[in-house]
């Protein structure tokens, strides 16, 4: 196991057992990506002043946003190359499989509740962009300057620092030594995908809770990939990737190299195994190894649950 891989797996357990004893039976359940226990603690409340597992996943989430877990969620941090920060988030209920996500959200902080506005006043599953922000003032949200001096000042030094690092591939002038503007090269060869070693960079929060009658809810919040491309979408807000969930066989949630995972749907895959008994613990180490065969040097961990509150990582 590589030390970066072992990393993700003691952070994930730091939260996981926070509560209970690693892949033990035990309903209701709250678990999440990475040691974010005011986050799991404020939807283990929801649930237990009786909240439904939708109240307990926004709950959670939104602890993060409103704290800047790590400072890759909520505001203030992961500024794009133009030096503003976005935010991503999802939610999906287990028993309807109604989803609701947004993408690219700017000026409102409550990223999931926006996402779960999405669910319940629409008849869509996910809004992008700007229309995304309009549509969360429109329905009560407060547009915020999600800016702070951090962010401001980590976008300072990228700007000195020759913009590194950088996700531009392919195009002149050489991108690991220039901010650009970058036009496309003429000619240009397959190139191995760069690896970033900051794990920080993908900490998204990923949150699946399941109560005793059967219900079952999952959510993902991020302010995405620090330096990224404006307009970049990474897996946390979409279906499968992020997060997936099934009250009849149980929910996944994802976190790590995002533009990679949703090339795989890592929680669609880890929930449908489950669905076909396999174990939680089995079901995600499946899932990343999917990856693997591919993209040997992936950064990334799964989360998964299922109807007995049996649970695993990898």
């Amino acid at each position: 196991m590589h030390r970066q891989d072992k990393m993700f797996t003691f952070l994930l357990i730091c939260t996981l057992t926070s509560l209970l004893t690693l892949g033990h039976a035990s309903l209701p359940l709250v678990i999440n990506t990475w040691p974010f226990k005011n986050a799991a603690a404020a939807a283990w409340s929801a649930l237990q002043s009786g909240g439904s597992v939708l109240d307990a996943v926004e709950r959670g989430c939104a602890r993060c946003e409103m704290e800047q877990c790590d400072g890759s969620v909520g505001y203030g941090g992961s500024p794009d190359e133009s030096g503003e920060t976005t935010l991503d988030a999802l939610i999906m209920n287990g028993d309807t499989m109604e989803v609701g996500a947004v993408a690219d959200l700017r000026r409102i902080k409550n990223a999931i509740g926006v996402a779960r506005a999405v669910m319940e006043h629409t008849e869509h599953t996910l809004l992008v962009g700007e229309s995304a922000s309009v549509f969360a003032e429109n329905m009560g949200f407060i547009a915020e300057d999600l800016t702070t001096n951090k962010s401001v000042n980590i976008f300072s030094e990228w700007l000195k620092g020759s913009c590194q690092p950088n996700y531009r591939k392919n195009v002149s002038p050489e991108p690991s030594k220039s901010c650009g503007p970058y036009r496309p090269k003429a000619t240009w060869k397959q190139s191995k995908r760069a690896r970033h070693a900051n794990i920080h960079a993908h900490d998204t929060i990923g949150m699946i809770a399941l109560d005793r009658d059967g219900h079952a809810a999952a959510g993902t919040s991020t302010n995405g990939l620090t330096h990224k491309v404006p307009g970049r979408v990474g897996d946390s807000p979409i279906v499968g990737a992020g997060a997936y969930v099934d009250s009849l066989a149980g929910g996944a949630a994802a976190t790590g190299d995002g533009d990679v995972m949703m090339r795989f749907l890592p929680s669609y895959l880890a929930v449908e195994l489950m669905r076909a008994g396999v174990d939680p613990s089995a079901a995600c180490k499946s899932a990343i190894s999917r990856i693997k065969r591919h993209y040997s040097e992936f950064f990334g961990a799964i989360i998964c649950a299922n109807t007995t509150g049996h649970y695993g990582i990898h």
